[in-house]
């Protein structure tokens, strides 16, 4: 039995970014933190919080980064979307 995927509307469905927060083990110096410009970064307790809006290969980049620098990865979470008004000509389909 064949299948066909259903083409999603990214600006509707959110599905090609989205927030995402990445915590490390450590304080993060400025040397290290400039190898992830797309992330905001914020200390807490013993750990570095990087946060930012990122599509599946810039997750994969960021992670494939905290890897080869050896850093240690505690934890990753997707955010839920920050709630947003419509731009005009944004509209989805019932």
């Amino acid at each position: 039995m064949w299948t066909h995927l259903v083409a999603l509307d990214d600006r509707c469905m959110g599905l090609a970014s989205a927030r995402y927060m990445i915590r490390i083990n450590g304080h993060l110096g400025a040397t290290l933190l400039l190898a992830f410009p797309a992330m905001v970064s914020q200390q807490q307790g013993p750990a570095t919080v990087l946060t930012g809006m990122l599509d599946q290969p810039g997750l994969y980049g960021v992670l494939a980064e905290i890897e080869a620098l050896g850093l240690d990865l505690l934890e990753v979470r997707q955010l839920a979307p920050e709630a947003r008004s419509p731009e005009r000509g944004d509209t989805c389909p019932p």
